[in-house]
């Protein structure tokens, strides 16, 4: 098998493992039975188990902000907009990968490789709508990136209840449910002209 066919293979077994059994109790012989490999071919792709979970982070991470940046990019109507983004949380945790688990629920969050990339996720995610707020209403840096987080906030935890509790409202309405409240607090900061 090729190189990156391996490693892709490799990151999908440990994505299954590691969401189901979270990093601490997942073994790397678990992983290399997952994936149906020798655990020296899974070393020689990955030299530990911190490095495979970093892999899979940054690539959780990449894919949240392509859904994320596709929702941004969709429409100039800030309101659709909105709705877009929170959806575009909703479709991510509802995802059959769970990569949202590695992202939201890691185990952990004080290991310092993956509070970077944590963090890292959380100014990317607020830099896509901060501009845009910014843009809109002329608030200052600070106060345009503190709403953003704000609506990221929202979007990623009531996504991640909606999935938690059975997902009884359809995901679509429960998307525009969450975009309504964001809507109404962010419509109150007056758009600037020009």
């Amino acid at each position: 098998m090729p190189r990156d066919q391996r490693r892709t293979q490799l990151l999908g077994a440990a994505r299954e493992v590691f969401v189901a059994q979270g990093y601490h109790a997942a073994a790397m012989d678990d992983i290399a039975d997952r994936a149906g490999v020798s655990k020296p071919v899974l070393y020689q792709h990955f030299p530990g188990k911190m490095e495979l979970y970093i892999a899979l982070l940054d690539a959780s991470k990449n894919e949240l902000l392509a859904i994320l940046h596709r929702a941004m990019a969709s429409t100039d109507d800030n309101k659709q907009r909105v709705i877009a983004t929170v959806n575009a949380y909703f479709e991510f945790v509802d995802n059959d990968s769970g990569g949202y688990r590695l992202l939201f629920e890691s185990d952990l969050p004080n290991e310092p490789a993956v509070r970077e990339r944590l963090d890292r996720l959380t100014e990317l995610c607020a830099q896509e709508v901060s501009q845009i707020i910014a843009d809109d209403t002329g608030l200052p840096p600070e106060e345009s990136n503190l709403l953003a987080v704000g609506l990221v906030g929202i979007a990623q935890v009531t996504a991640r209840y909606w999935l938690s509790s059975g997902g009884s409202i359809p995901r679509q309405a429960a998307a525009e449910l969450v975009a309504t409240l964001g809507w109404r607090g962010i419509r109150g900061f007056p758009k600037r002209d020009g």
